[in-house]
């Protein structure tokens, strides 16, 4: 079978095209507050990939989802919006209230849980964001803005300093400000998930998003696995259980 699946965030669209297991096509671009007319400009090419299924994970509200999906109903396959759920595929979700847990957080926990095993499952996207599994369990988690929305907040409440753009990538103490900033920022971060390993060592912890490689380098001691396509995995698994 050749699916489409998609991730819809705030601003940007990512797809893959997928035949069986095996990732064909890739595609990421800021689709400008407008999904439905970055889809419509690949319409064409799309509909020349004959797909079976189209699968989607959107953050987006009812209206541009809908606009979506009308977007889409003109490659004449079924077509599944992911939805949070309290329970699914025996995975139950810790919120008490569903609504507010994003869907991208849901896809990867879903994507990760497994009987009998617990896992500290980590997004390094637009904020950093901790969810704890157990056997299936979600547990709660935590939300930390990232090390960029960190940057940008101080350069905004702090005057008379300049604060440039620079890598995050050590922990040792900084030299100058530029430095101090970004590697106090990195330990911060490094630390606090240092801090929920400490408290359950036993768990597996995965890491995702495109900062994913910058937080394994500093967190080796508890071997964490990089997973780059983690929701891609979980609307797989969402959608295997939609059609079975």
């Amino acid at each position: 079978m050749r699916n489409l699946w998609l991730d819809i965030g705030n601003t940007r669209l990512k797809y893959w095209i997928t035949d069986g297991t095996t990732t064909v096509d890739h595609f990421a671009e800021l689709h400008l507050q407008s999904p439905s007319d970055l889809l419509l400009g690949l319409l064409q090419y799309l509909k020349a990939q004959q797909l079976d299924c189209i699968g989607i994970s959107s953050v987006l509200d009812q209206r541009n989802n809908k606009r979506i999906a009308l977007t889409l109903q003109n490659l004449n396959c079924p077509i599944h919006f992911a939805k949070v759920q309290k329970t699914y595929a025996n995975f139950q979700c810790g919120y008490d209230d569903i609504t507010q847990l994003g869907i991208d957080r849901w896809l990867q926990m879903l994507a990760t849980a497994q009987p009998e095993q617990a896992f500290c499952v980590v997004g390094c996207g637009t904020a950093l964001t901790i969810d704890l599994i157990d056997n299936m369990q979600h547990l709660g988690g935590y939300i930390i803005p990232n090390l960029y929305l960190q940057r940008d907040s101080l350069i905004q409440n702090t005057k008379g300093i300049k604060i440039p753009n620079s890598a995050f990538e050590k922990l040792s103490p900084g030299h100058n400000t530029i430095d101090c900033v970004h590697h106090g920022i990195l330990l911060g971060l490094v630390s606090s998930i240092e801090k929920i390993m400490q408290q359950r060592p036993h768990q597996q912890l995965i890491l995702t998003g495109g900062d994913a490689p910058i937080f394994a380098e500093h967190l080796q001691l508890y071997q964490p696995k990089v997973v780059q396509d983690l929701l891609l995995e979980g609307l797989k698994c969402y959608l295997k259980y939609q059609t079975d």
